[in-house]
């Protein structure tokens, strides 16, 4: 009877064991293809091939330097190879000791797991292999795909089926790929917190290295990190960092990749970061990275990328040396020029009317045209009221100053109010022949003002427009040396009324002046005159011809800079000149490649021949005599030691704008100062003009350049004389010749003109009234 008992008892277990052979692999199977739905789909096998991680796009400089990403998870690849083995180790010490032993699932791990935490009841941690974690993660990363079934509304089983999938998809990368394979791949995956998705990003947020470069307790650390990335995250809790760096190094030692007497010397030091999150507000050439994103959006969309996920790399024209220094002699000169500005205010408020009477609802007009101010309607849903006393509430703000940020209780308008303030400035640089635009700067501090002053931005030119009119004139037949006298020059309009263009100090002279000098010294009744003769229609067309893109207004007014452009715009114009009066349209993308490094496209300027390349050659000549014969001859003379350079400034009326464009051999700059609107300003010429507030960045921005002998910029000729066409040479050699003789003959037979015209020199030098 016992007998026949244990029989069956026996039968029973192979009963059962063989419904286990047999269920097991039938449900393996079901879950692996999905069986009536039941159960949700898995990464494909081509997906396993060639995972799909969001991975950012990288934008860099023509000199290798990374400006930036674009990313919604802040994620780059790397390679096996450029991995320290320090990150390896302490990974596999820490998170899974048999990796190299098992095939995806470790089993020994499970039954140690399944013992602790579910007979013993003790949270040791799971049995997941490096390879299941990396297989969670890519169910993770494919957020838009859909891998639940209908065994998803009962907890229990969505549970199971989760971990199946995991050990199934684990098993199959493992048959997919090396050891060396996974370990790259998982730490591309991983997330350190901070919004750093892979190794390379976290080591360069965390410690501004490479990952080649990690010592072994940085690594400790990172891995440390992956347990929980906020509770033991450095930056907020430096003591729990800590301690999760030593357990993972407690680790190493226990599987011999470091000995006990490194861990008692590592375990005591203390942790040193380089911490710098990487944004869109912070970096070199934030402005610059905004406009290329804004370009970047409109180029993924038509040719079928993603540019916040593909990993698209974009090569640019831009510099970072150079443009380092442009921040920096923007940074340098607009400190000294705000401290100025404010004590030329001494409190009050700098918005006014043109008779310098306060613009009292300044505040209350330009805030409701703030997107803070529309954002707070929104939020109270059309309750003024409300929206008034939420400006009028003191809460923790940051304001920017030229000395750091400062934190204070301040109410939104009494913030708006101290940004106002603020005087703006945009500067760009670009190389004349090839339309490559080296250095960006949109604005002061992109973080508190992130409108951008080069392209976005545009204002009155003032008398930097004036060129145009007298490249117009060279080329259709008048030479720098001819004379017109100083005189008014009166328009019909066609309302009937007159328009007489004054100059700047309000009375004509009346005497005979070559247009080289009278272009130098921003003479505007000359300029008139020129308008009048050639018409304003015909300097509209070659002002669009030459890169300026917005409406013109083809009015008597035209030469005096009446019309709004953009630095962006009035330094392609002024290139041409240099580049033999070929416009070349200025550009900021050379290729971009796909995250494999084939190449998308590569980027070619448009370029057109606009004027006779004699007319270029003495344009520069003839810009050369605002340094030479004008009001400009104050520029340091240790940039004009040894050196060709030209240049105009340009200042619009109430001095709400000054303007400064300058010419090297081979660079053209653009420079623009002003307030946020146009009624922020200076009093008067002598502090507004833009001799004193754009040529100084032009200025340090230049010797900052020759300085920086790494560059090869160097002091040299304007133009290459070898290709200056004879008759251009004469004309030059005549004219030359002619104002020596001039000078002469004022000094010895005409002093009463000569002093009458030092007395003009002198009121326009201490006043610096150019425009």
């Amino acid at each position: 009877m016992a007998c026949m008992k244990e029989q069956k008892i026996i039968r029973r277990i192979w009963l059962f064991f063989c419904m286990g052979v047999l269920i097991v692999p039938l449900y393996l199977f079901s879950v692996q293809v999905d069986f009536c739905n039941l159960y949700g789909g898995m990464p494909s096998t081509a997906l396993l091939e060639n995972p799909q991680s969001a991975l950012s796009s990288e934008l860099y400089s023509a000199d290798g330097v990374l400006l930036g990403k674009y990313f919604r998870d802040n994620r780059s690849p790397i390679d096996y190879e450029m991995l320290s083995p320090n990150i390896i180790q302490a990974l596999i010490a820490s998170e899974d000791c048999r990796f190299r032993e098992h095939a995806g699932i470790d089993l020994r791990g499970l039954a140690r797991a399944f013992f602790l935490s579910v007979l013993l009841r003790r949270n040791r941690g799971g049995g997941s292999t490096l390879t299941q974690q990396l297989a969670k993660n890519l169910f993770a990363i494919r957020k838009e795909v859909n891998y639940e079934g209908k065994c998803a509304s009962i907890p229990s089983l969505r549970m199971l089926v989760h971990k199946t999938k995991e050990w199934i998809l684990a098993v199959q990368l493992e048959r997919t790929y090396t050891k060396e394979e996974i370990l790259t791949m998982y730490l591309n995956t991983v997330t350190f917190g901070n919004n750093t998705y892979g190794i390379k990003v976290a080591v360069r947020t965390f410690f501004n290295k490479t990952a080649a470069e990690l010592h072994v307790e940085e690594a400790a650390l990172l891995v440390g990190l992956l347990r929980a990335s906020t509770r033991y995250n450095p930056i907020l809790h430096p003591d729990k960092a800590k301690y999760i760096r030593n357990v993972v190094l407690a680790q190493m030692v226990k599987h011999n990749f470091i000995k006990q007497a490194e861990y008692d010397l590592l375990c005591e030091m203390p942790i040193e970061l380089h911490y710098q999150e990487e944004n869109y507000e912070q970096g070199i050439a934030p402005y610059f990275r905004a406009v290329v994103r804004d370009f970047l959006l409109k180029w993924t969309v038509e040719n079928g990328y993603d540019l916040y996920a593909d990993g698209l790399r974009i090569y640019t024209t831009l510099d970072s040396r150079i443009q380092s220094h442009a921040e920096t002699a923007v940074k340098e000169h607009m400190a000294q020029l705000q401290h100025k500005f404010d004590d030329h205010w001494k409190g009050a408020n700098p918005w006014i009317y043109e008779n310098g009477t306060e613009m009292e609802d300044y505040v209350e007009t330009a805030i409701q045209k703030s997107d803070f101010y529309k954002q707070l309607v929104q939020k109270h849903r059309g309750d003024l009221g409300a929206v008034h006393a939420a400006l009028h509430t003191a809460v923790p703000t940051t304001l920017f100053t030229w000395e750091g940020p400062i934190q204070v209780n301040l109410t939104p308008w009494e913030a708006f109010k101290h940004h106002r303030k603020m005087l703006q400035s945009g500067c760009m640089a670009m190389d004349p022949h090839t339309g490559h635009i080296k250095a960006w700067v949109g604005g002061i501090n992109y973080k508190h003002f992130q409108y951008d002053h080069v392209k976005q931005g545009k204002r009155q030119a003032g008398s930097t427009f004036k060129p145009i009119v007298y490249t117009v004139a060279l080329d259709n037949g008048y030479l720098p040396g001819d004379v017109v006298v100083d005189e008014p020059v009166t328009f019909s309009l066609p309302n009937g009324e007159t328009w007489t263009g004054k100059n700047a100090w309000n009375y004509f002279s009346g005497k005979k002046l070559t247009l080289r000098y009278a272009m130098a010294n921003s003479y505007n009744s000359i300029t008139s005159y020129l308008v009048k003769a050639l018409g304003p229609e015909l300097i509209v067309n070659y002002a669009h011809n030459m890169g300026i893109k917005g409406a013109l207004e083809a009015v008597p007014s035209i030469g005096l800079g009446c019309s709004d452009v953009s630095i962006y715009e009035m330094v392609s114009a002024y290139a041409t000149f240099l580049n033999k009066g070929v416009w070349t349209e200025p550009f900021f993308i050379t290729r971009i490649e796909d995250k494999y490094g084939n190449v998308l496209q590569t980027f070619i300027p448009q370029n057109r021949e606009v004027m006779h390349e004699d007319t270029a050659a003495l344009m520069t000549y003839m810009l050369q005599g605002s340094l030479d014969e004008g009001a400009l001859r104050g520029v340091s003379p240790e940039l004009r030691k040894d050196n060709e350079i030209a240049g105009k400034s340009g200042t619009t009326s109430n001095h709400s704008d000054g303007w400064f464009i300058g010419l090297s051999q081979n660079l053209c700059i653009g420079v623009w100062v002003g307030g946020e609107d146009r009624c922020i300003h200076f009093r008067d010429f002598a502090n507004g003009s833009g001799s004193q507030t754009a040529r100084p960045i032009w200025e340090k921005f230049m010797l900052k350049l020759y300085e920086d002998r790494a560059l090869g910029y160097k002091k040299a000729p304007l133009v290459d004389r070898s290709s200056v066409s004879d008759k251009v040479k004469q004309i030059i050699q005549i004219a030359d010749q002619e104002k020596r003789q001039a000078d002469a003959n004022s000094a010895v037979n005409s002093e009463n003109y000569t002093h009458k015209q030092n007395k003009i020199n002198k009121e326009m030098l201490d006043v610096n009234k150019i425009f």
